[in-house]
């Protein structure tokens, strides 16, 4: 289970008691800020494409979708997605467990600039019910990042819900 090849990836750097565990699915960026009970913008979800037949994955803040033009000024294609057999496959993690921690060889982490307005944010841990808080320089050091992108833009139709802080 991808949970466990997360939990044992963070034990090397005595962090593995930090992963949280949900009753409750934390599979979209909604429902993790509903389990944590965080504002949605603070969710650092993980997507994951396919880049010259290679797996890349872009952790972004839960409030921004990607930007075609930027993402194509950045990595020199379209952006095409993985589809959820190929991310198992390329990735080691299922839908909605997606992260950047404990991942197969040969995927290139990439972190985006919309993370770094929060002191905090919350990647998910390999399940669709799993989190943990992690710095800035925590997830640079526990993703193995190969580079910051900027290739992210605002959406328009996300609000917080109202029992939360909004974002920064």
């Amino acid at each position: 289970m991808a949970i466990e090849k997360v939990k044992a990836y963070f034990h090397q750097y005595g962090i593995a008691d930090r992963v949280q565990e949900f009753e409750m699915s934390s599979a979209t960026v909604e429902l993790a800020a509903q389990a944590l009970n965080c504002e949605p913008c603070r969710i650092a979800k993980t997507l994951s494409f396919l880049v010259d037949n290679q797996a890349i994955l872009i952790v972004t803040a839960g409030d921004v979708k990607i930007d075609n033009a930027k993402y194509k000024a950045r990595f020199g294609v379209k952006a095409k997605m993985l589809t959820p057999p190929q991310v198992e496959t390329f990735i080691g993690h299922g839908i909605g467990g997606v992260c950047p921690f404990a991942v197969n060889d040969q995927v290139t982490i990439y972190l985006d600039i919309s993370l770094k307005r929060f002191e905090t944010v919350f990647p998910a841990c390999g399940s669709s019910n799993s989190a943990i808080e992690l710095s800035m320089e925590e997830l640079e050091k526990y993703s193995g990042f190969s580079a910051w992108v900027d290739v992210c833009r605002e959406k328009t139709d996300s609000m917080p819900p109202a029992s939360v802080k909004p974002c920064n």
